[in-house]
Parts: structure tokens; sequence; C-alpha cells
């Protein structure tokens, strides 16, 4: 079971800490940072002790939990988790065919023993313990390596760490950056491995509006879904049997079925995936000219053919339904970016703060170095950048999964001829077990057809720009689609795993189509790899610098000081609110049941179940009817920014999302939002269209958060599905 959390958190606190109190809700704070902000969260209205909120071992942090790409938390003494539907989305794929399609039917488990496996690869992570391995990480590192030796000998360090946390098979480890390589923290995590499905609406639910309403407001979705944890008889994390038992978490959250009102503060407790607040502006050029615009086009033309081929053919669709939402939600999030830095002016804004802070550089002798190292990593990042306009079309061009599998499948076998500790990340014993859940996965989501097709499309860019590799040349001057497709063994589950053992050798002497390949394309990749690894050694000789003299200047300034997100577990706090939009209407913060009929059209993806659509017409509200939400007097909120009026109309319904200022990005999808108490009121799910810039620029005027009210999940369980068995583990408050 996890352990008391180190004792190394007080200097992760004082090493990150703000100078000052933060500015309205901008912060995705670590969770030992809350003390610092002890007044501003009293003043939000959260009642919780900030030292509380800091303990990884109290309520509520140890009740949440990651699932390696989204947020959870625990909902029951029985190991009950709740996340979104997109962020289960996988687990859901797993269990569906065309005769049980559970993604457009919905799924309920009506006891534990029909509770289904979610997947060999599914995990849920509980963080325990945060130290702070800054000098561990830097040992041996000195100025007169090059770029490639000190990455390597970073990564030496940093697998030895994790090798002596990982001496308990039941818990996973990282090293994180923070800062820009300024500190690094060892993260440890007891690991789930055995995971389960137990309730799901159908996917008219869960993504009602679809594509068309991803990142938009006003939203209808009830994005939720229940897994449960299970583990072996003794309490230990074990993988999937017959014979393990629920989960039992340390705690759990209780649910206020009174829900929020308007003006009310709130929590968010996640693991966001990634920010860039604190790069450069020449960064946020290149992504703004190149990496966004390509990166989208490229989304846009998969998506384009997974929907052609899914209206051919119906398992195509099902294999590929994953794949298409994350596509999809990838894509219009670049495309919001590109929007949002062309309306606001961003790069302008950047520009303004960049140029402000070399000149207080410049304005005192003893930071000469400091603007030095500001000058080489631009040319380091220069470099970089023409790198990753090659690597794009030479890694697309191979992005086949069989021909990935057949690469990585390669990889390891030269790996293995390796020590354990001198392998590269991703190939040591310790993700054997990962990696063989993916080979096992990949047999629900791939088809021939498709594969190919989307293959084609990468190959095509590839020889139509001059960005060229004379190895991948080669391969596909020769390369017959029919002949490579129809004679390989890795579309077999059983094939790819016989090949996670098989020497060098036998890969030389194979005459399967993919694993040729991947031998003719090794030397290439491994070239590639290589230059990609020195310059990320050259920049983490310069970039911690300059982050030192930046977070210098932020203190002079008064400005708050907090990471960029990078999958940790963070918290942000806020209001309950609705923005003014850019069209000047005002978006009320909270949405009703009859804005799904509204919207109905019968037509995916406004097509409503039938049963919820008569319950609404029938007013069959239960007892999560709100007559009224409306903002309470002037709140702190208010008094930093203009608030508009809210609506003291009749609310009269059953509320379904609801808008916050919290501070969230990508990795906080399911994250549990919670009252001032600590109760789950709601679950993160989106972020307006406006809001999607926050992750290189935080705008707090217009910056909102989406959320399940999780009063309409539990008007779903009671009212629609009847999921009487759930709700009775679930501790209500009113």
């Amino acid at each position: 079971m996890p352990t008391k959390v180190s004792s190394s958190v007080s200097v992760l606190a004082l090493s990150l800490a703000v100078a000052l109190p933060a500015v309205a809700n901008e912060g995705q704070w670590l969770p030992m940072q809350m003390p610092q902000l002890s007044d501003e969260l009293q003043q939000a209205g959260i009642r919780l002790p900030a030292e509380q909120l800091a303990d990884l071992n109290q309520y509520p942090m140890n009740a949440v939990v990651g699932l390696g790409y989204c947020t959870a938390s625990f909902v029951s003494p029985k190991g009950l988790v709740v996340t979104n539907h997109h962020c289960a989305y996988r687990g859901i794929q797993f269990n569906s065919n065309e005769e049980h399609n559970y993604l457009d039917d919905g799924f309920l488990a009506t006891s534990l023993d029909k509770e289904p496996s979610a997947g060999p690869q599914e995990r849920l992570y509980v963080t325990d313990k945060i130290e702070d391995v800054t000098e561990q990480v830097y040992a041996g590192v000195n100025d007169d390596m090059d770029g490639y030796q000190r990455y390597h000998t970073i990564q030496g360090n940093r697998k030895a760490l994790l090798k002596q946390c990982e001496s308990n098979d039941n818990y996973r480890c990282h090293v994180r950056s923070f800062h820009g390589g300024k500190k690094y923290y060892l993260l440890r995590q007891l690991m789930i491995r055995d995971v389960r499905l137990v309730y799901a609406p159908p996917q008219s639910v869960g993504s009602f509006g679809g594509d068309i309403d991803n990142f938009e407001y006003p939203r209808h979705s009830g994005d939720f879904t229940f897994l449960r944890a299970y583990v072996a008889p003794d309490g230990s994390p074990a993988a999937y049997s017959e014979d393990n038992v629920p989960y039992q978490p340390k705690s759990f959250l209780k649910v206020n079925a009174s829900g929020v009102k308007q003006g009310d503060g709130v929590l968010v407790a996640g693991y966001p995936g990634r920010t860039s607040r604190h790069k450069l502006l020449s960064e946020l050029e290149f992504a703004s000219n190149w990496q966004y615009p390509v990166g989208a086009s490229r989304y846009q033309q998969r998506i384009d053919l997974i929907d052609q081929y899914g209206l051919e053919d119906g398992v195509i669709k099902i294999a590929y339904a994953g794949t298409k939402a994350s596509l999809a939600n990838r894509m219009k999030k670049m495309n919001g970016l590109l929007d949002g830095f062309r309306k606001t002016d961003i790069p302008a804004i950047k520009g303004s703060n960049e140029h402000a802070f070399k000149d207080w550089l410049k304005a005192e002798p003893s930071r000469a170095d400091a603007l030095a190292k500001v000058e080489q990593l631009e040319k380091k990042l220069a470099e970089q950048r023409n790198y990753k306009q090659r690597a794009f079309y030479f890694e697309n061009a191979q992005s086949s999964a069989l021909l990935n599998t057949a690469n990585r499948l390669y990889k390891l076998a030269n790996e293995r001829q390796k020590p354990d500790a001198e392998r590269e990340e991703g190939y040591q014993e310790r993700d054997m077990k990962m990696l063989e859940g993916r080979l096992n996965r990949l047999t629900r989501s791939f088809h021939t057809r498709m594969d190919r097709g989307l293959w084609q499309m990468d190959i095509d860019a590839y020889l139509a720009q001059s960005h060229r590799t004379a190895a991948l040349d080669k391969v596909l001057e020769t390369l017959d689609l029919d002949q490579a497709y129809a004679n390989t063994g890795l579309n077999d589950s059983g094939q790819r795993l016989k090949w996670m053992t098989q020497p060098v050798s036998a890969f030389k002497a194979s005459d399967d189509p993919f694993i040729k390949m991947a031998v003719a394309l090794y030397d290439a990749n491994e070239a590639n790899r290589k230059q990609r690894q020195t310059l990320a050694g050259d920049i983490t000789a310069v970039r911690p610098a300059m982050m030192a003299a930046l977070l210098d200047w932020y203190d002079s300034r008064n400005q708050p000081v907090y990471p960029d997100a990078n999958g940790t577990l963070r918290i942000s706090y806020g209001v309950v609110d609705g923005y003014q939009a850019a069209d000047a209407l005002y978006k009320q913060p909270f949405t009703r049941l009859e804005g799904i009929v509204e919207k109905h059209t019968g037509v995916e993806p406004f097509n409503a179940p039938q049963k919820i659509l008569e319950a609404i017409k029938a007013k069959r509200y239960g007892s999560y009817s709100v007559d009224s939400i409306k903002a309470q007097t002037q709140s702190w909120y208010c008094g930093i920014l203009p608030c508009a009026e809210a609506n003291d109309g009749h609310f009269g319904s059953v509320p379904v999302n609801f808008l916050s200022s919290v501070d969230t990005t990508g990795g906080n999808s399911g994250s549990p939002i919670l009252n001032g108490d600590g109760d789950l009121v709601g679950l993160n799910f989106d972020s307006t269209y406006e809001s999607i810039t926050k992750d290189w620029y935080f705008n707090p005027s217009i910056t909102r958060a989406v959320h399940v009210d999780f009063r309409y999940v539990l008007w779903m369980m009671e009212n629609v599905d009847s999921a009487d068995n759930l709700l009775t583990e679930l501790t209500l408050i009113k």
C-alpha cells in the first residue's frame, strides 16, 4: 500500500513557491504549493485547509488518480472510479463488436461479476510520493560534454533512479523535468493493473454534439463513465484474474447532490499534460507558422479517410472510433490555437514580455551570462526546428501500425543485447508488460484496409517534399503494398508477441515484409534518434539557466511562479461563471436538459436516445431539478474581473454542463471538480474555443473550462438507466 509522502515535499514547495499571490485564476499549482495560496483559496470560497490539499495522503487528493492520459477519481470504498466517457473510450471499444456495440448502445454491469476487463493495457495510477532528485540527475554532467553525451548521462541517472524506485513491481515511477530542467522530481505511483468497465452511456450521450460541439459552448454532453479498480485477494495490484477483488482506496470522494451555483468557488485536481507558457516567442512562431497548420491538415485528411471507410464497413468504424475521436480533438485544438493567436495577437503579447525580460537582463552586468544563455538557446532551437521539419515526414512515412510494430520489435531485439541499465527508455524490463499490452491491443484497433489507406497518404506526403532519406527512398521504391499486407504475420497477436524474444539474427533472416523493412530502416531511424537526442542534450545545457533568470524576473514583477504542466498532479482553483464571448453574447454558466431536446435532430452527433427525450418531455427530473442558479452576492472573482449579471429567471431543470474559470489543459479530462468543501460536483471534459490558447497564454476574462454537472450524472443513473446498484455505492450529500 502507498506510504507516507516524502519529507522532500517541503523542499519542492520552497523551490517552486510563488513570490506573491496569484492573479485571478491562473496557475496549475503543485499540491505542495497550496499553503502559499491559502488567502486566495479562502477568498475564492475554498473552505478546505490549504495544508490538507498539500497532503497527497489526505482527502481529497488521495482519491484523485491518473489513467496515463486522463484523470479519474475514486467515488466508493469498492474501488469505483469515475472519469470521462472519452477517457474510457478504449475500454468501451475493447468490449464492443458488431453483436454488442457498447459504443452505440451503452453498457451497465448490474453486479460485480458482470464487469468486464477494460483491456490489458488499462491502468490506474495513484501518486503517493514526490522527491527532489535534481542533484542525482545531473551527477557527472559537465560542460565538456557534447549534447549526445550530456543527454545519455542524464538519461542514465534517470534510469538508475527509476530502477531503485521500482524495486517493488506495484509501483510505476517517473522522473520529470520542471522549469525546463532547472529542477527534476521523482514521482512514485501505485499502479493498478486490473481495470474493469462498469457503466458507460451510449456515445450519443457521452459525446453528444461530437466534433461539432467540441471546444464549443453551450454544451449538453454526458461525458462520464464508471470503471472499477481490482486487485489480488491480498490487496496487492495484479493483472486481470477472476479471483481479483475490488480495490479499497484510502479514501473516496463524497458527491454533493446539490451541486454548485454561479459564483461558487471550485477546485480541479488532475494531471494536465503540457503547457508552453514559459517558452520563447520563436517557439510559438514555429508552432503557429508551421507545426500546427501542417499537423491540423494531416489530421483532417486522416479523419476524412476514416469516415469514408467507416461508412462502408462497420468493423472499421468500431476499430477506428477512438483513433478518429483523438484526431478530431487534436485537429480542432490546433485550429483553435491558430485562431486564438490571430484574434488575441498572442505573439505580440509574448514578444512584448520577452523584450521586457531581455531589457531586464541587459540592465544589470551581473546578468550578462544569463543573456548569453538565451542567445545560445535560440540557436539550438533553430537547429531543432530544422530537425523537426525533416523528421515529421520521415517518421510519418513509417506510420503503418504494422511497420511501427516491426520497428519497435527490432529496436527491442537490438536493445536486449545490452545490459538493462544501458537500454533506451521504453525497452527496459520495466517496459515489457506495457509493450505486451500494446501488442495485444492492436488487434482491437487495426484493420488492414484502413491501415494501408492511412499509410499511403503519409507516403505520398513524404514523396512530395524535399526532406528525403536515402534508406527510406530505397524501401519505398520496391514497396508492394498488396504483397506486404498479404504476407506478413504481424497482423496476428501471437506472432507479434513471439517476436518480443527473438534475437537480431532472426529479424535479419526473416522474410516477413514488414520485418524486412524494419531491418532496412534501422540505421536511418537510429541516426534520426541520435540527432534528436543530441539536440535535446544541447538544450539542457542552456535552457535551465534561462529559466532561472526568467523566474528571477517574474519574482521582481511579483508575478506567479508555477511550472508548465508536464503530466504531474496539479490543482487549480476558480469560480463558477460564464463569460463575454467574442460575438458580445454572454455565455451563461449552466445548460439545461431542455437544450438536449432543442439540439436533437435524430442524426449523429445530435441523436439523443429516445429514453432521454421521453424523460425530459415528461419532466421526470427526480430530485436533481434546480429552481434557480443565480450569482451569489458580489463574489471575490467579480471584484477582480467584470462579471455579467446572472440570469435571475427560473431555471427549473436539471443542469447538464457548467463553466468555471479553473486553469486546465489536456490530461485534465476526467478531473474531479470539487466544491469548497472538497465534495465532487462535476467532471472536467473540455474548454471553450476562446480558451484553447491558454496552453501558451492565460486570458482570465475569457478562459473557461467546461464540466459535466454531476447532478446530470445522478439524474441519468436514477431516471434513465436505473443504475441503482451504483447509486447505492456513492456517498451523496445534500
